[in-house]
């Protein structure tokens, strides 16, 4: 019975949502240009661009699902599918209530955004009309350099604020109610999030600097280290905590055990999925075709994960004398991870460095982990510890030129260049501060979940297997529906001296033709 009420919050949420009056068209100045002959052609060019690079990070959505899939044992198959499409759906509504205009909507420097117009009614902080044509002046000031949409802008970091949630739930596979995905979810969209990704990469105080008046230069964050990855990998350490490892995990001396995954090959799929989807992710953070700057991007993303790919396969062989398939995996992603905050900040030759460490990392870290947590995909370290390297490696390898460009943090750039610490003072307290922020906020949130509907299924839930204990089906029944009774499945077996070839043409109709 709980979990039908449970089940009915996100009707009642959309219910109440339709039932908001006054939603205006949010875009409508475009559309008054391109009538008049005035829309530059920058706008669609760019706007191009992002949407195509959304689409992009969209579709790792569909990585993060065959990478979960892969690393879950069969009976729990399914229910990522459900996971994955039912947290995407309430982060699109949540991001369109609020989650966007905390993010991303002015004033610069500020604790949250609060100018951007909750369910995208307004994009202006006020608007001008000249020849007849109304011109909206953005709210949205950190992303005011590129001329694409605001809502192909909405979209692009939409998908960023889909994969951050995507990053939490992996860790929880096996033995999680689906129910705490739905709770966390709402939370997670429209306040966890937004105010984190604000402060760290949508124009907040850790980005613009000298907060409080202590003389601190801007973080430096280009496309989410801190403020997708390690975001998500922090909601994901909180709800560990509280959670507890899968059943058997664990021996009885307290050494851990390996619990592998029904598919290596779907895992594999999934990485080469969220590799493709990061070319999006990096280069379209961009938000701008015009300047050309996206080719350069891309190719510093690409090499860093394949370093990080080399790396970890090397590191995982000197420890254990084989070439492990899910660490060559991790590899990739640690890597995309750790180039992700400084893909639109470092020179060419600094991405195989960044990339290569965050092999090294992901490797150690997760069999440092595996001894006191269970993270079932390695999430902690590929996206947690990964993303503190890359968030730090602006510090050290931030050119110049490329941080005047993009106008944050300290124009003398890294400590490679630089020679001093600024930058990297900057890195270490932004990265501790947003993890702090998220931690508690997560943390508060699986508790009150936990002491409420509860986080964990049964014991016999999770024996059973979550695709029939939550979902009433499975994702591959006939491995586990007995084959007498599936639809199309063999006959039971003969009885002593019937024909065999009865049995046969019973259980396979078809044969005779």
């Amino acid at each position: 019975m709980r979990r039908r009420y449970l089940a009915a919050i996100p009707l009642g949420v959309l219910a109440v949502l339709l039932l908001v009056p006054g939603i205006a068209s949010a875009d409508s100045a475009t559309l008054d240009l391109a009538i008049n002959g005035k829309l530059p052609e920058s706008v669609g060019l760019d706007s191009l661009w992002v949407v195509v690079a959304g689409s992009l990070v969209m579709f790792m959505q569909a990585g993060f699902a065959f990478l979960e899939i892969g690393f879950s044992r069969a009976k729990n198959a399914g229910t990522v599918v459900a996971k994955i499409l039912t947290n995407f759906s309430i982060a699109a509504v949540g991001w369109w209530v609020c989650g966007f205009a905390f993010a991303f909507g002015g004033p610069l420097g500020s604790f949250i955004g609060h100018d951007g117009g909750f369910f995208f009614t307004h994009m202006g902080a006020y608007a001008s009309t000249s020849s007849g044509v109304t011109s909206f002046h953005p709210n949205f000031p950190v992303m005011a350099l590129s001329d694409a949409t605001i809502e192909s802008k909405w979209f692009f970091q939409f998908v960023f604020c889909a994969v951050s949630l995507a990053i939490v739930w992996g860790t929880t596979l096996e033995r999680i109610k689906f129910g705490a995905y739905i709770i966390y979810a709402i939370v997670f969209s429209t306040l966890i999030y937004p105010i984190g990704a604000h402060w760290v990469f949508g124009g907040g105080f850790l980005q613009v600097g000298d907060w409080l008046g202590l003389g601190v230069t801007g973080m430096q964050d280009f496309a989410g280290s801190t403020a997708v990855h390690l975001i998500g990998a922090t909601g994901a350490l909180a709800a560990l905590l509280l959670l507890g490892p899968r059943k058997g995990k664990f021996g009885p001396d307290g050494k851990p055990r390996a619990i592998p995954g029904h598919s290596m090959p779907l895992f594999g799929l999934g990485v080469l999925i969220l590799w493709l989807g990061w070319f999006g992710f990096n280069p379209g953070s961009t938000l701008n075709a015009i300047d050309g700057r996206f080719p350069e991007i891309l190719l510093i993303t690409n090499l860093a994960a394949a370093a990080g790919v080399l790396a970890a396969v090397a590191t995982a062989h000197a420890k254990t004398k084989a070439i492990d398939i899910g660490m060559a995996g991790n590899g990739a992603i640690a890597a995309l991870v750790a180039i992700t905050a400084p893909s639109g900040y470092v020179e060419i030759w600094a991405a195989p460095i960044i990339g290569a460490v965050a092999g090294v990392i992901v490797v150690l870290v997760v069999y440092a982990i595996e001894k006191l947590i269970d993270d079932p995909v390695g999430a902690l370290s590929a996206h947690g510890l990964a993303g503190i390297w890359g968030t730090l490696s602006c510090g050290i390898f931030t050119s110049p030129r490329l941080a005047q460009y993009n106008g944050f943090g300290d124009p003398n750039g890294g400590l490679w260049y630089s020679g001093h610490f600024t930058q990297l003072v900057a890195q270490i307290l932004g990265f501790a501060i947003a993890f702090s922020f998220v931690f508690v906020m997560s943390y508060s949130t699986f508790w009150l979940i936990k002491k409420t509907i509860g986080l964990r299924v049964t014991e016999a839930e999770e024996d059973a297997g979550l695709d029939i204990s939550e979902h009433g089906m499975y994702g591959y029944p006939e491995q586990f529906i007995p084959q007498p009774e599936y639809p199309g499945g063999p006959a039971p077996a003969p009885a002593p001296g019937a024909p065999a070839t009865a049995t046969a043409m019973t259980a396979h109709p078809q044969s005779s033709r």
